[in-house]
């Protein structure tokens, strides 16, 4: 048994330290990716912002075009009330 801890021990040792490095890279660099995540919440990316104004005008086109239908459909009811036969 102590031929065997004399040969595990080494082993656990570099093994062990590996799992420690990785641990401290971890907590190293932790802030800098809550950081970094943080920047990319509060900043809108040039894809974004274009994806949002592209959204945005087709809502006002849609907007639009509702109000010109109508307007027509209120123009044509006043022509018909005012007794025109081709009001379109």
């Amino acid at each position: 048994m102590t031929k065997l801890s004399w040969i595990a021990a080494p082993l656990m040792l570099v093994t062990l330290t590996g799992c420690v490095a990785k641990a401290a890279l971890d907590v190293v660099t932790l802030p800098v990716r809550a950081g970094a995540q943080a920047a990319d919440w509060a900043t809108t990316s040039q894809d974004e912002s274009d994806r949002n104004y592209g959204r945005k005008m087709r809502e006002q086109e849609a907007r639009e075009g509702k109000a010109r239908k109508k307007a027509d459909k209120e123009r044509r009811k006043q022509c018909r009330e005012a007794g025109y036969d081709n009001c379109g």
